[in-house]
């Protein structure tokens, strides 16, 4: 785990056991950097995670206040972060595992080719993953991949982190990502994989990842448990 996370846990530990309470500040940046014997920039990189998360924020020359935050009971994922869900997990310290309920190549449809701007020729993996956290089901992941930007997945992959194999093994890195989210009733599918009743709703979020060029690389759709997990910007004004 890189230096800034590994701080970015322990402070965040530190808000939630209200040893640095709402409305209060953080140790200014250069007590930081002695305590954890770091670099600024690290301790930089560990204060924007939590600025990501909404639990401080920060201005120059007035510090880094902790805001008062209600949503620790639910868990709520910054909804412009889009390096994966192993990772937020990672850095959070959850145990995160995979069940894979689907994994074929195939032509794509109408709709797939124009999110992912390919032709009817050119193939793409679809998958479909249950992801559990700490044992219990957690979202339904629908995932298409064109299969020319992403040779070589494997099942063990799909087991572990896409997103590890594509930066680590192939060098690639994301430029962004359009995502929605919108309300739905619960399906057959949701109701035996996420648990849930015929009447509870459902959050879907539907992402395009984009690389560099501005190609395409994964348009998919997430299913989330409405009482289960939830999305948050923080929106601040820079004056």
């Amino acid at each position: 785990m890189p230096k800034y996370e590994d701080i970015a846990n322990t402070l965040r530990d530190r808000i939630r056991s209200k040893k640095y309470p709402p409305d209060s500040f953080l140790p200014n940046q250069t007590d930081l950097v002695k305590e954890f014997d770091a670099s600024r920039m690290t301790i930089k990189k560990a204060i924007n995670i939590l600025a990501m998360e909404g639990l401080v924020y920060s201005q120059r020359g007035s510090g880094t206040k902790v805001l008062n935050h209600p949503f620790f009971k639910k868990d709520t994922s910054p909804a412009n972060e889009y390096e994966g869900l192993s990772h937020q997990m990672a850095r959070r310290q959850q145990s995160l595992a995979s069940q894979v309920i689907q994994f074929d190549v195939e032509f794509p449809n109408e709709q797939i080719q124009e999110h992912l701007m390919i032709q009817p020729e050119q193939p793409v993996y679809n998958i479909q993953r249950l992801r559990i956290l700490e044992n219990e089901p957690y979202i339904l992941e629908h995932t298409y991949m064109p299969i020319h930007l992403v040779p070589g997945l494997k099942q063990e992959h799909l087991l572990s982190s896409i997103y590890d194999y594509l930066h680590q093994s192939l060098n690639i890195f994301f430029a962004g990502a359009y995502r929605t989210i919108s309300a739905d009733k619960s399906t057959e599918f949701d109701q035996e994989y996420l648990n849930c009743s015929a009447t509870d709703p459902i959050l879907e979020v539907q992402q395009i990842v984009y690389l560099k060029d501005g190609q395409p690389i994964e348009y998919s759709t997430s299913r989330n448990r409405f009482d289960v997990r939830s999305y948050s910007i923080l929106d601040v004004q820079s004056n």
